[in-house]
């Protein structure tokens, strides 16, 4: 449940975003690639987001409907857009991002709109903490996570923090916060776990901004500790650690490092996107933590050799044998 795009991705590789000559058109928005990764993995996904009456909006229904993933509780949003951002790319580690989410359509989420979900007859949840940067989608997506969990259905939640959709960064903490007793898996990188328990401004150190992720200044272990002690909060927290791999943290204090696999960085957008789709799909085989990590590491090491997101996530298949080749789980 989340945000949805069409995402224009720089066709000239390492030219600054001025020069740049030429976009490929391609589908976007955090819990959307991971629909769609999931679904390539094999598992029936749907899709709560919402677009606009708009040719944007036919676009990215278009291309979810080709894919496989269920799009009959995606409603049209009359007088919104559908939302769209475009990127540079300059690998290694510079991937300017500007997003066009005035007005959006997915923003205008309801609770209307997840009781016509019927999200409870799920067998998994995933939200993203960008749904919560505005009403009605706010709401919303308490609501949606709140029907999960009284149907003791799995609640994961992409902790997701860009900066530049909330009018306050505390803000972003306070709502995270306020979610994490519904939730019951949460991943991020070490910025998100940051700015989710973010309570002084002064912490805040915005040395990414182009890629609209701050990093957060602060104690991470401390502030891994303090997520998990919130009370009826995640069982686990997945911090992805990009070519490191992730680390799982649970709530009695243990922590599992699972190592990542090594390959030239294409475009580390949608990478972290793709480590949920593996994570979730193994959490729903009945996989331990450990190996549906180590799969979310495969299936993130995939997408950053590659130049999208949701149009580039692994098939099964594909991911299993980059898998094995490189030693197994």
């Amino acid at each position: 449940m989340g945000r949805s795009s069409i995402d224009l991705y720089a066709n000239d590789v390492g030219a600054p975003f001025e020069n740049i000559q030429s976009f490929a058109a391609y589908v976007g928005g955090s819990p959307t690639n991971i629909a769609v990764g999931v679904q390539r993995l094999g598992l029936q996904t749907a899709l709560l987001t919402a677009v606009g009456d708009d040719k944007v909006g036919d676009f990215i229904l278009n291309f979810l409907r080709q894919e496989g993933v269920y799009t009959g509780f995606v409603p049209r949003k009359p007088g919104h857009r559908s939302s769209a951002v475009v990127l540079g790319i300059q690998p290694p580690d510079t991937f300017p991002l500007v997003y066009y989410r005035d007005n959006a359509a997915d923003v205008e989420l309801t609770i209307d709109d997840v009781l016509a979900a019927k999200v409870e007859k799920s067998r998994a949840l995933e939200v993203s903490g960008t749904g919560l940067a505005k009403e009605p989608g706010r709401s919303a997506t308490f609501f949606a996570a709140e029907r999960a969990q009284a149907a003791g259905k799995k609640v994961f939640l992409d902790i997701d923090f860009r900066a530049d959709q909330w009018h306050d960064p505390r803000a972003f903490g306070v709502n995270i916060r306020a979610l994490l007793p519904l939730v019951d898996v949460a991943i991020g990188t070490e910025e998100e776990v940051n700015a989710a328990m973010l309570t002084d401004p002064n912490n805040l150190k915005i040395l990414h901004q182009q890629i609209s992720a701050p990093v957060i200044g602060g104690d991470l272990e401390a502030n891994i500790r303090a997520l998990l002690a919130v009370p009826s909060g995640p069982d686990m927290l997945v911090v992805k650690r990009g070519s490191q791999g992730a680390s799982l943290y649970s709530r009695d204090g243990r922590r599992q490092d699972v190592p990542g696999f090594p390959v030239e960085v294409y475009n580390v957008l949608g990478a972290g996107d793709a480590f949920a789709s593996g994570f979730i799909y193994g959490q729903l085989s009945a996989w331990d933590a450990v190996k549906s990590a180590r799969m979310g590491n495969a299936c993130g090491a995939i997408v950053v050799t590659r130049h999208g997101c949701a149009n580039f996530m692994g098939f099964h298949d594909e991911v299993m044998t980059f898998i094995e080749e490189r030693g197994g789980f």
